[in-house]
């Protein structure tokens, strides 16, 4: 009898081991995410994106190539035959001339990947985001069910996405991949539009194809979805490639993906928001947010007919991005290559400055957070951030008194303030109306950056 009871409770131990251990693996097992918005929306955002907060976005394809109007080209000569188009057309080009004659110029014969990565690493970028496939349907990759309209076959015979991949990385950038989920022209595509939607032959024959490829070839950080407005996500299949991303994908655990997966997704649904182009709430959003915008203000994709009138300047672009980064926002900055693969000097230029301006006030930008105010006016304009305990204040007019009156900090006797660039301790007061700083009289000349300074503020409120 004791001998069973022995046995029995043997048994019963070792049930129990094995339940625990059961539990223990279920525990540790990673979450697996189902194919509906619920359930997908509720993924935590991988936190190398909001750490990263400045990007350089690259749109290039065969738009380059007239590189006229915009990258929309191809659709404003043959899909609304805008009458300046057809003009532009008729007047450069000979009758007859196809969109698809384009292709064997798109050369990209100075393209320098890893020149284009030092660029973008002097920029002070932490991401790289560049166009895979726009609106036009050619590939910057060796797709393979776009034969004879990508980069591998037509063109620069080269892979575009993979070189430029290699390179950033090798400078420990992050690598994003914008890609369009329609196709203006393609058969299939106008066949399921031809049927309202109701077929899905141009998305398992190309689109899902394709974004399977780019992420099992690429392994990108970042998907950036765009062409989605036509249809629902439910024509697209993006739930379920969403949930194959983040439950199985090569790329799970660090991928990040926008919100453009179909109708009514925009500012709703999928990881960050991009809600529009060129996109500026007023005040802090409840949801991690990115503004994308050009450097020229007309187009994205390269122009041969730009002017300065349409090129932000300088200091547009960094207030631009000190107001992002203080409402909790990344900001993703175009430029348009050349069909030969060159950044234009005025755009290099610009990058360049956003570079500059970064190794001084990186600190306050890289990594750092919304603070409880994000933003004050008075004699200046202030944009506030936090990080590690510190405050920043970042003020974008120098007052004409050298004195600041920054409102919402509260001071403690503890209380120190520098601006970075400067390694001296700036003399404050506190009267009734906030903190008076006084600033350093300094000729401009001798001042850390141009425009945008910023006060870093210890054991404050």
């Amino acid at each position: 009898m004791w001998e069973r009871r022995s046995e029995w409770r043997a048994v019963g131990f070792t049930l129990l081991l094995w339940l625990a251990a059961a539990a223990q693996a279920v525990a540790r097992a990673p979450r697996r995410y189902t194919p509906d918005w619920k359930s997908l929306d509720s993924r935590p955002l991988p936190t190398w994106f909001d750490e990263a907060k400045f990007g350089v976005f690259v749109h290039w394809g065969v738009f380059s190539v007239p590189a006229w109007g915009s990258e929309w080209f191809w659709w404003h000569w043959q899909g609304e035959r805008l009458p300046a188009y057809e003009l532009f057309m008729k007047e450069n080009y000979p009758p007859g001339f196809s969109y698809a004659d384009f292709g064997p110029q798109f050369t990209a014969r100075f393209f320098q990947p890893d020149q284009w990565a030092e660029l973008f690493q002097a920029a002070g970028a932490k991401y790289v985001v560049l166009t895979t496939k726009h609106h036009e349907g050619f590939t910057n990759w060796p797709s393979p069910v776009s034969w004879n309209w990508n980069s591998k076959d037509v063109g620069p015979h080269r892979d575009l996405v993979g070189e430029l991949g290699a390179a950033v990385r090798k400078r420990n950038i992050r690598y994003g991949l914008y890609h369009s989920l329609l196709e203006w022209f393609h058969p299939l595509y106008l066949l399921d539009k031809k049927n309202g939607f109701k077929t899905q032959y141009f998305v398992s024959a190309k689109t899902m194809p394709e974004l399977f490829d780019l992420v099992n070839s690429y392994k990108p950080d970042l998907i950036w979805s765009d062409g989605e407005w036509e249809c629902p996500d439910t024509y697209w299949n993006s739930t379920a490639f969403l949930a194959w991303l983040y439950n199985d994908s090569p790329v799970k655990d660090q991928v990040v993906v926008n919100d453009r997966w179909g109708q009514n997704c925009s500012c709703h649904h999928g990881g960050y928001y991009n809600c529009q182009d060129k996109y500026r709430p007023q005040s802090l959003p409840d949801h991690k947010w990115e503004m994308c915008t050009s450097i020229d203000r007309a187009s994205w994709g390269y122009r041969r007919d730009m002017t300065m009138s349409s090129i932000a300047s300088e200091n547009e672009i960094i207030e631009e991005l000190v107001q992002t980064v203080s409402l909790g926002g990344n900001y993703l900055l175009n430029v348009g290559p050349t069909k030969d693969g060159l950044i234009v000097p005025i755009f290099q230029e610009r990058l360049l400055a956003v570079g500059k301006w970064l190794q001084i006030n990186g600190e306050a930008i890289y990594a750092s957070q919304p603070w409880r105010v994000q933003s004050e006016k008075n004699t200046t304009v202030v944009w506030y951030t936090t990080k590690d305990s510190a405050v920043y204040a970042t003020f974008l007019y120098w007052p004409e008194n050298g004195i600041i009156n920054l409102k919402s900090p509260k001071t403690t006797s503890a209380t120190k303030i520098t601006m970075l660039g400067m390694e001296e301790y700036l003399t404050w007061t506190q009267d009734p109306q906030g903190i008076l700083i006084t600033l350093p009289p300094l000729p401009p000349t001798a001042l850390p950056v141009e425009f945008a300074w910023t006060l870093k503020l210890t054991s404050v409120k």
